[in-house]
């Protein structure tokens, strides 16, 4: 017996389960406002752990298809444009840095610049006017740039409960999404298979064709109702603890960062994420190698006077994700499908796609609900491990001496994948050709930027190189010189940028 696909009950709320809501709410408004219900469940008192305040560029255009305006969204969420990651004292810890920019290399392609710079660790800077555009903190446009566009890549920072708090005013009142505020006492299956119904503590029992997990860490209806086993990757990424504060600018005038700041410690990295009211700063580190009194001093010692008066918050986690993320009608999003630590920010940004392919692809009736949960979970089995391989990446080509560094760079602790790449990448870098899936997250660019601001130097053979792509070489490098000195010279700073932007909003311009 099959039956439509109509009614949708999404457990938790806070970013996964109000943006999930959110994407699929609003999709199915666009075809017929009565194809399908969705009904989110929250607890009251289960706040949000508010872990990542980073996104990639893909939130540009979820925000579109959900209907909230950039003005909006930054108003309401204290929000900044993110250009890419600054990665400090990676490599040998002594003062040195690289940027993974959010734009692609000009001549992306066309020609692998790698080979034709002067120095490899100086990559970014030839190849990408953005570089220096986030060294600079600029804005990545002008005030006669439309909304959601740019000269520069972008995504956001975000204060992560106040963007929660926006997403559900949005999804009640413009995209018909029932709330119910209440706590589940009882989940019921049919042999762990298949969720049957859920029991609220005061609000009865309801029913749904689909359920989707945002239950955070504890996993709720995936991971406990329907047993699905939890896939741990300690081995490969080693945090499982961080403290983080939220720090006041001394100046509500102060310069903000354009970017995510990471700064490696002796056994783990702090964020340091600029908002327009204060920034967003925290330390993740490994309990195997540093005890909190530690990883707090650390913090403390990055802050100098601006720590006074702030105590950490601690947040545990375990990394790794579930063997399944679809199991019979139940679909886990967010935290309850898996995490693995803040860096590259990926957690809002697998939210994203989790929820579009729900909501792209909710099958007609239920008879096609295995073959959509097959497919979704082979894609996000694969995204997962190239997200583990990408976020090991940043750590194994490390010369720091200290012992949590070194064993980082244990073959053991690297993936096979991940060896054989570089393997390859000995000799010529990564290119376009070594990521053809179409469910690929980050491109050859990414790994490239990363790859050599860690001063990794490919044996590049000269001779395989035409003449005539260094002259081609040559040109691309001189014009992002050209477009650079003209950037710097015409996008404004920051924080000059938001406020005269938001202001000429409120005024109508």
């Amino acid at each position: 017996m099959t039956s439509q696909v109509k009614e949708i009950v999404i457990v938790g709320g806070g970013t996964a389960g109000w943006l999930s809501a959110a994407i699929i709410a609003a999709h199915h408004q666009k075809s017929d406002a009565e194809q399908c219900k969705v009904t989110l469940v929250e607890s009251s008192d289960i706040p949000t752990v508010g872990v990542g305040e980073g996104t990639w560029p893909t939130m540009k255009n979820t925000l579109q298809q959900i209907g909230i305006s950039e003005a909006d969204f930054f108003t309401h969420c204290h929000a900044t444009f993110k250009q890419g990651g600054k990665f400090v004292e990676w490599v040998h810890g002594s003062g040195d840095f690289y940027y993974h920019p959010f734009t692609l290399p000009l001549g992306y392609g066309r020609i692998d610049l790698a080979p034709y710079v002067d120095k490899i660790e100086n990559f970014a800077i030839d190849s990408n006017f953005q570089y220096q555009v986030a060294d600079a903190g600029l804005a990545p446009r002008t005030m006669a740039d439309a909304d959601y566009q740019g000269q520069c890549n972008y995504g956001y920072h975000l204060d992560a409960g106040a963007f929660a708090d926006l997403l559900k005013k949005h999804c009640k009142t413009k995209l018909k999404v029932h709330h119910v505020v209440d706590t589940v006492r009882h989940v019921a299956t049919v042999e762990q298979q298949y969720i049957e119904s859920i029991e609220l503590e005061n609000s009865g029992v309801l029913y749904a064709d689909l359920f989707v997990d945002c239950s955070g860490f504890s996993s709720l209806l995936l991971g406990k109702a329907l047993d699905v086993p939890f896939i741990k990757t300690d081995k490969v990424l080693f945090n499982d603890s961080a403290l983080a504060m939220h720090v006041p600018y001394n100046d509500p005038q102060q310069d903000i960062a354009c970017h995510t700041i990471a700064t490696a410690q002796n056994a783990g990295w702090i964020w340091d994420i600029g908002l327009t009211n204060r920034r967003g700063v925290g330390h993740v580190y490994a309990s195997e190698f540093l005890s909190d009194d530690e990883a707090e001093a650390n913090l403390r010692a990055y802050l100098g006077a601006d720590a006074e008066g702030l105590t950490p918050r601690k947040i545990s986690f375990q990394s790794g994700h579930r063997k399944q993320f679809w199991k019979g009608n139940c679909v886990a999003v967010g935290m309850a499908a898996g995490f693995v630590e803040p860096l590259e920010a990926t957690a809002i940004m697998l939210v994203e796609i989790s929820a579009r392919y729900i909501a792209e692809n909710l099958p007609p009736d239920s008879s096609l609900m295995p073959i959509v949960a097959k497919r979704f979970n082979q894609q996000m089995d694969y995204r997962w491990q190239r997200i583990i391989d990408f976020l090991k990446f940043h750590y194994m080509l490390t010369k720091r001496p200290e012992p949590y560094w070194q064993a980082h760079c244990q073959a053991d602790s690297i993936p096979e994948s991940l060896r054989e790449d570089l393997a390859i990448w000995k000799y010529r870098g990564p290119t376009l050709a070594d990521f053809t899936s179409s469910t690929e997250l980050f491109p050859a660019a990414s790994y490239q930027y990363v790859l050599y601001g860690m001063e990794f130097t490919p044996e590049f053979e000269r001779q395989a190189y035409l003449y005539d792509e260094q002259i081609q070489a040559d040109k691309i490098i001189k014009r992002n010189q050209q477009l650079t000195q003209q950037m710097l010279g015409t996008l404004p700073l920051h924080r000059d940028y938001i406020e005269k932007w938001l202001s000429s909003r409120t005024k109508g311009i």
